[in-house]
Formats: C-alpha cells, structure tokens, sequence
C-alpha cells in the first residue's frame, strides 16, 4: 500500500485523497506556481510560508520519498530550446503492459508515462534535444518493445495554468 493510501480512508464512490498536515497543504499549494527567480528561491517562499527554509526543505523530501509528490523540479520547453517535443501513444496487450511500460520508460526521452482506458492505452511524452530525435526515439521503442509508437505532434499550444488546491 502505499504512503497515499495508508493516511487516508477509502470511499466505495470517491478517489482516496492523502490528508494533508496545514504545513504540507501550504507547500503544495505554493510550490504549484512555482520558484520565484532570485538567489535564494526556497528561502523566499519558506518566509511566505512563515517557516524556515530547512523546516519546508525537510517536509518537501518527506513528500517526495512518500510518494506524495512523484517530481519536483524545473518543466524546460524542450521546441523552445531547439529540441523535439511530442505525446505519443501505443496499443499494449494487457499480458505485455507492465513489461512494455519497463522497456518504454527506460528511454531517458519518455516523461509522464501514464494507462489509459481506451485502444490506446499507454500514453507519453517525448523530449529530445533535436527535432530529428522524435522520430529516431520512436523508432527505437519500436524495435526495442515490437509494438507501434503513434506520433501526436501538438498542432497548437495552449496555456493553461493548471494548478489543484489542496
């Protein structure tokens, strides 16, 4: 079970959500908007918070090796920086998924590697340093797991500011 689970009570209708500590909701909710850009980043919003930087740096360690929070750390535009960026999908056999996921995420190109419930059923993004590298990491998954890599390039960006209260 895991440290999400174990802190909270499952519902027969509702998700299981983690019960969060004032502290630990302060600082997910903060840290959702990001690092402020000056030379002591952690410091600054440790004062907003009305902590210190080493108390928030402990509770954010502690929520990431719980399991709580699975990343965090900087969201680079790899197309802005002269990279490759696409989402791509696969059509996995339910007896071939949990291997395939292994094969597929051992690509240090593959972020946010998640399951759907539809045909295609194994969902990722792409990063590389080139434009060229999408199609050359495809092309590599594909001979590595013998299963075909759907390419969704974006046709248009969107920027949503997606952030969730806690």
């Amino acid at each position: 079970m895991s440290a999400i689970a174990e802190r909270s009570k499952p519902s027969e209708h509702m998700p299981v959500l983690p019960e969060f500590t004032p502290l630990e909701r302060a600082i997910i909710n903060r840290l959702q908007y990001g690092l402020p850009l000056t030379r002591t980043p952690y410091k600054d919003v440790a004062d907003e918070l009305g902590v210190s930087e080493v108390t928030l740096l402990k509770h954010l360690q502690a929520l990431l090796d719980n399991g709580t929070l699975t990343r965090f750390g900087p969201m680079f535009h790899a197309g802005e920086m002269g990279g490759g960026l696409t989402l791509a999908a696969m059509r996995i056999p339910e007896q071939d998924f949990a291997n395939v996921t292994e094969q597929v995420n051992s690509f240090p190109e593959v972020a946010h590697n998640y399951r759907r419930e539809h045909e295609l059923n194994m969902w990722f993004v792409l990063a590389t340093e080139t434009p060229e590298g999408i199609t050359e990491t495809i092309q590599r998954i594909e001979s590595l797991t013998g299963y075909t890599v759907y390419n969704m390039p974006k046709e248009q960006e969107f920027h949503v500011h997606l952030h969730f209260e806690v």
